[in-house]
């Protein structure tokens, strides 16, 4: 419940506080001394859109503050899903606007979005003005009464999670199916691939040794005449070569070492590089003989980098790469291969989340079916109380194809007058129908709504007399169970108020100020007269004044 809302800077309300109680509170006051700037402060707490152009003339921000008591559990729930706590007794929720555009919000004094406003405002007050009587006009709106008369929440949660899957299934297989036309050019151009690739044996590091191979087969003739010229120096083929010298320096080493066994040592060490070196000059032999270069290995290693050098541009630069893609296309060209599998395996899919889909929308059309008979006869018990004795309501419910909110169509039907045919709401209602009617579906749908405050803003447009004083008495009805603000003209409403605030505009030092204040008895009664008589208020009106009030008794 609403229990007090300070405003500050908002139009030409410089400051004002106003304390708000349970029951029917009413405000009344002259056209443009500032009822609706009271509904703006309160959306604007609600976290609905504002315009900086509602900041008072000369101020750089305005703001405004609001105090709730007893609010309900989804509040608390959605206050502890963001953080705060739920423990306090009152939820105070303020925002100031600035000149510069920005928004500063709080709850219990610490920061919050507006966004976190907007969805808590959507479980702390229900705002019902003359612009939302047009929403009748729209049959989209018309399915959400009986889907809130039924308490149709969890089975539209379960229904849309279900819809949400059918869609992404049906999805997937036309998506699959637009793919069958280029399916048959992709397993040829892996094919291709696959084949190319494995022919080629790609092994691991064989680049590496075949570059090297290759460049010693290029420097084969620069190898060989090396090898030449090492050994003609050990053989000496020119000379006399190394082998010779050393074998003839062991002999001579030999005979001193015979001779003093001291040079011993020396003769032993040469005698093993003679060795050492007869076995190199051996070697060598071999060598100088398998040296030769091989042209057609040189051919062949070229060809083999050059096809390596192909793949690589096409399917990764190393060996490792490319065989990691001819893994991948192997994995999709068998998945291609099993298209008709895979194809039957979709439209499974897609049938199980039809028929889940469609069990829940069968569910949903029965209950509203049957939602829709009570909210006919419940919402025309109401009309008729508020002087429409002769109405008809039709909830028209056609079915069509599976859609986000089921397979149903709404739309409410009425007949105004007596033997005539009920039609579209749109075409046949005026503004004082419009009015009364939404106000006997918010009367239905009350039973079922959490709010703790309604507002109701200018309910009473386009009528008068005795269907002002029943819609009066519908708003009284209401307040029973719930808070309830109204905004009126209408003394027949204003007379069955359980507190009355005045909203007066004055003048001062050149300035326009607007003051509300709850009235006391006489206050009121001088307050329904002026509503009767205009400005120049007569016994008369004061006398019905009170008569209006003490019908209330």
């Amino acid at each position: 419940m609403l229990t007090s809302l300070f405003i500050e800077n908002i139009a030409v309300i410089e400051k004002t506080e106003i304390e708000l109680y349970l029951g029917l509170n009413i405000l009344t006051g002259e056209t443009g001394a500032g009822k609706s700037i009271v509904i703006d402060a309160i959306n604007a707490i609600l976290g609905q859109r504002t315009s900086r152009e509602i900041i008072r003339n000369g101020s750089e921000s305005a703001t405004v503050f609001a105090t709730f008591s007893d609010y309900n559990d989804n509040v608390r729930h959605k206050l502890e899903e963001n953080g705060y706590s739920s423990d306090e007794e009152d939820l105070v929720i303020s925002r100031t606007l600035s000149l510069s555009g920005k928004n500063t919000c709080r709850i219990n004094g610490r920061p919050a979005t507006v966004a976190l406003l907007r969805e808590l405002g959507l479980n702390l007050i229900n705002i019902h003005g003359q612009h939302e009587s047009y929403e009748l006009f729209s049959p989209d709106t018309h399915i959400k009464y009986i889907d809130n008369l039924a308490g149709n929440d969890e089975l539209i949660a379960q229904y849309k999670a279900s819809y949400k899957q059918y869609k992404k299934a049906e999805k997937q297989l036309n998506d699959f199916l637009k793919s069958e036309t280029n399916r048959e050019q992709r397993v040829d151009l892996l094919s291709y691939q696959v084949d190319e690739l494995e022919q080629a044996a790609i092994e691991v590091g064989e680049l590496e040794s075949l570059s090297e191979e290759r460049r010693i087969l290029m420097n084969a003739e620069k190898i060989t005449s090396a090898l030449h010229k090492a050994k003609a120096f050990l053989d000496g083929s020119a000379s006399v070569g190394a082998v010779d010298s050393l074998d003839d320096a062991v002999t001579a080493l030999q005979k001193a070492s015979d001779l003093n066994p001291e040079y011993e040592e020396l003769f032993n060490r040469l005698n093993d590089l003679y060795y050492e070196v007869q076995d190199v000059s051996n070697e060598l032999s071999d060598a100088v003989e398998n040296s030769e270069g091989n042209p057609y290995r040189l051919e062949e290693v070229e060809e083999r980098l050059d096809l390596l050098s192909k793949l690589s541009r096409k399917y990764g630069s190393t060996e490792e790469e490319m065989l990691v893609f001819l893994e991948n296309a192997k994995a999709e060209l068998e998945g291609l291969l099993k298209f008709d599998d895979n194809v039957s395996e979709l439209r499974a899919q897609l049938e199980r989340s039809y028929e889940n889909t469609k069990a829940l929308a069968d569910k949903l059309s029965y209950i509203r079916e049957k939602t829709a008979r009570s909210f006919e006869k419940r919402v025309k018990e109401e009309m008729s109380f508020l002087d429409m004795p002769n109405v008809e309501l039709v909830v028209a419910q056609n079915k069509k194809d599976l859609g986000s909110d089921g397979q149903d169509e709404i739309e409410l039907l009425i007949s105004a007058n007596l033997g005539e045919i009920p039609k579209p709401v749109a075409k046949i209602a005026s503004g004082g129908e419009l009015s009364r009617m939404m106000l006997a579906i918010k009367t239905v749908l009350a039973s079922t709504d959490v709010i703790d405050t309604l507002i109701f803003d200018e309910v009473d447009t386009g009528i008068s007399g005795s269907a002002a004083q029943k819609v009066g008495l519908k708003l009284l009805e209401v307040s029973k169970s719930r808070q309830v603000i109204c905004v009126t003209h209408q003394a027949q409403i204003a007379a069955l108020a359980d507190s009355h605030f005045l909203i007066e505009k004055n003048t001062s030092d050149g300035r326009t100020y607007t003051e509300i204040r709850l009235l006391d008895y006489d206050g009121r009664k001088k307050e329904l007269a002026r509503i009767i008589d205009g400005v120049n208020i007569t016994d008369t009106a004061l006398a019905h004044a009170e008569e209006l009030m003490n019908y209330k008794k």
